[in-house]
């Protein structure tokens, strides 16, 4: 997606790419204002989008809301502000300006292949608090599919370029259909160092062919450790679509529930590298 021009264009962005935000409304305007009741902006950490006027009235409501944002809370706040010297502006007239905070708690999970697997798993992850974007090479797939609500599909016939475009932090399931896919798709997203949890579906031979092709390319455990392969909780058994779905949600269930100084320990306690 591209980046947005609109504030409306921008509320849709920030919530595929699980950024906060506050949308700034103007709620009321008296006299000469730079701008009409009505008026919108979207201000995020390092971005604003659409405008209330310009000058040092929206430099001032940017600077509001990137302090409400830092706070890191959900709320609403409003701020009136006469348009005199005391603010830079000599409209002579006055404004009343809304913030409504939004902040995202969401953990971004891109899952990559559409398979059976696939299928089975993403409606019962999509009911957890997680922003899932779902990739795969073939737009036929997820056109005969009913995809949950709050699911972005994504159709990409070199998958692994997506990598670039998710947010750090971000934790991954590689279930496709094709394992040099998926070994790239590992490759390239242990080399970005940035997803502590990247999830690939296999056997446990699989997994220790992968692993050793990547200690061959200079991969030392450290750099694998955030690799779990065979992925999913192992103590529950079962080689069927929803069996193995119900596997990999319970360990992605687990992760949501660990704090972040035991996450490592959990995600290799029973994936030790070979």
């Amino acid at each position: 997606m591209m980046r947005p021009r609109t504030w409306f264009d921008a509320i849709s962005y920030c919530h595929q790419h699980s950024e906060a935000y506050v949308l700034v409304t103007v709620l009321s305007a008296a006299g000469s204002v730079p701008r009409e009741q009505g008026a919108k902006m979207v201000i995020t950490g390092d971005s604003q989008y659409d405008t209330i006027g310009g000058g040092h009235l929206e430099f001032d409501v940017v600077n509001k809301a990137r302090a409400f944002l830092a706070e890191g809370n959900t709320s609403q706040h409003i701020e009136s502000y006469p348009l005199s010297s005391k603010l830079g502006q000599c409209c002579g007239g006055a404004v009343k300006v809304l913030f409504e905070i939004k902040t995202c708690h969401c953990q971004t999970l891109a899952i990559f292949g559409a398979g059976h697997v696939a299928q089975a798993l993403v409606p019962i992850l999509a009911q957890l608090p997680l922003s899932i974007r779902w990739v795969d090479s073939r737009d036929a797939v997820f056109s005969a599919m009913n995809i949950p609500q709050g699911v972005s599909t994504i159709v990409d016939e070199q998958p692994e370029g997506e990598l670039a475009l998710l947010p750090a932090n971000s934790w991954l399931l590689i279930l496709t259909h094709d394992h040099q896919l998926d070994f790239t798709l590992a490759e390239t997203a242990l080399k970005a160092g940035r997803f502590p949890y990247v999830g690939m579906i296999g056997s446990d031979t699989k997994a220790k062919r992968f692993r050793t092709r990547l200690a061959h390319r200079g991969f030392d455990d450290a750099a694998q450790q955030p690799l779990v392969t065979p992925v999913g909780n192992l103590s529950i058994p079962g080689k069927k679509p929803i069996e193995v779905a119900v596997s990999i949600s319970a360990q992605i269930i687990a992760l949501l529930n660990t704090p972040s100084e035991e996450f490592n320990r959990t995600i290799t306690k029973d994936t030790a590298i070979v």
